[in-house]
């Protein structure tokens, strides 16, 4: 007879999360599902009035506890004083969700040095800040999860989107490295690789590309912030315990490898 527990599947009851970029968009519909599956919150966001705001509605929700936090996750010492604030607040960290991220879109050719250092800085080294941080917390407890926001332009490339790419591509690298080295801690690092989702980030495209987008994608639609919510939410669970090190595409079968 298979050995299984009593708790509902993707149970996070007791587990601590810190969601960057978890004000709005993606992160926002990660957070909520966290706390839905039973997670204390941590809402990091660069736009600290509205992360209050998701914080508030999270409480309101579903009675957990939501914990806004401003945060630049390319400077180190920010991610630093956050983290302490969390661990100080709640006494361990058992999830992070590496989601901040931005675009600066472009040609190579018309590429300022300053457009591919911000969304390098935002998007990769941003995770290396909060994994580095958050990293003997989740030793010390023998146990942890992160989950990196990859993309599928950091599989296949995307045409304007050479700084975007390489951050996102270097995320996977990131993953399968850190992966390593702390497995046998108990501790867990995977990525989720989202396709086309509408938001913020994608408010910009113009109908023509949009159109070439759903071309593209076998599913015929672009995804929705809830269903990348939903990997995230299952490689936080202990059912994802003997999965790492890995990239789980969320994106209509856009890129099949």
């Amino acid at each position: 007879m298979i050995s299984r527990t009593n708790s509902p599947f993707c149970s996070l009851e007791g587990r601590v999360a810190l969601v960057t970029g978890a004000a709005r968009g993606i992160g926002y519909s990660i957070a909520d599902l966290l706390a839905h599956q039973g997670a204390d919150l941590v809402i990091a966001d660069m736009n600290y009035e509205l992360a209050q705001t998701t914080a508030q509605a999270i409480i309101g929700e579903y009675s957990r506890k939501a914990l806004a936090l401003p945060v630049n996750v390319a400077d180190g010492e920010s991610v630093r004083s956050m983290v302490d604030q969390v661990i100080s607040t709640y006494g361990r960290i058992d999830i992070l969700v590496n989601n901040a991220g931005i675009t600066r879109d472009t040609l190579i050719m018309r590429m300022e040095e300053a457009d591919w250092d911000i969304v390098i800085n935002v998007n990769l080294k941003g995770a290396f800040n909060c994994s580095k941080a958050v990293i003997r917390q989740m030793m010390k407890q023998r146990y942890g999860r992160i989950i990196n926001i990859s993309s599928v332009s950091g599989q296949a490339g995307q045409v304007g989107q050479t700084n975007y790419s390489a951050s996102k591509a270097g995320l996977i690298g990131f993953t399968k490295a850190l992966a390593r080295e702390v497995a046998s801690r108990q501790i867990t690092v995977n990525a989720v690789a989202p396709g086309f989702i509408p938001t913020a980030l994608t408010d910009d495209l113009s109908a023509e590309l949009k159109e070439m987008i759903l071309k593209a994608t076998p599913v015929g639609r672009m995804g929705k912030p809830e269903e990348i919510a939903s990997a995230v939410a299952f490689l936080a669970s202990e059912e994802a315990a003997y999965i790492t090190g890995q990239v789980l595409a969320v994106d209509g079968g856009m890129v099949m490898m």
